[in-house]
């Protein structure tokens, strides 16, 4: 980046004698001199959005996150976690269905009951797990033993 700066500097600063050579032979009586400013504030201009863009372009960032898998058999709910966490039997079963990928609609379906009172258990569930969405309710599910 710093050789780019000082080539581009020096040919600038090339191009500005080489004006002011051809400035006294055969342009000052042709043109004025804001034509000269003009042209020079345009390159500088050109050069730089052409160096805003390219310094400041967004950079690809991938992030990559383990995450724990048991492989030890079958799984087994943790009632204790369950106890100290504080769900009900619907939350529970609900917190599976969400596991499983189900919207409020189709568990609301399932269960026979109203999506409204889905989303009901769905936020009490998120309070007494201490989350804010679906899918960090389902990772803490995960981690605490509660869902498969």
């Amino acid at each position: 980046m710093v050789k780019q700066v000082a080539l581009y500097g020096v040919v600038g600063g090339v191009l500005i004698a080489l004006l002011k050579l051809i400035e006294y032979k055969h342009f000052v009586n042709e043109y004025p001199s804001e034509i000269y400013g003009g042209l020079i504030a345009i390159i500088f201009t050109v050069l730089g959005i052409y160096f805003g863009l390219r310094w400041t372009r967004a950079r690809e960032v991938v992030v990559i996150r383990e995450v724990p898998v048991r492989m030890d058999g079958p799984f087994v709910l943790d009632a204790g976690k369950l106890k100290e966490v504080g769900l009900t039997a619907r939350e529970h079963e609900i917190l599976a269905l969400i596991a499983q990928g189900m919207s409020n609609r189709e568990i609301g379906e399932k269960l026979f009951v109203s999506e409204n009172t889905v989303k009901t258990h769905s936020s009490r569930l998120f309070e007494k797990m201490q989350v804010n969405r679906r899918v960090q309710a389902v990772q803490k599910g995960k981690e605490l033993g509660l869902i498969p």
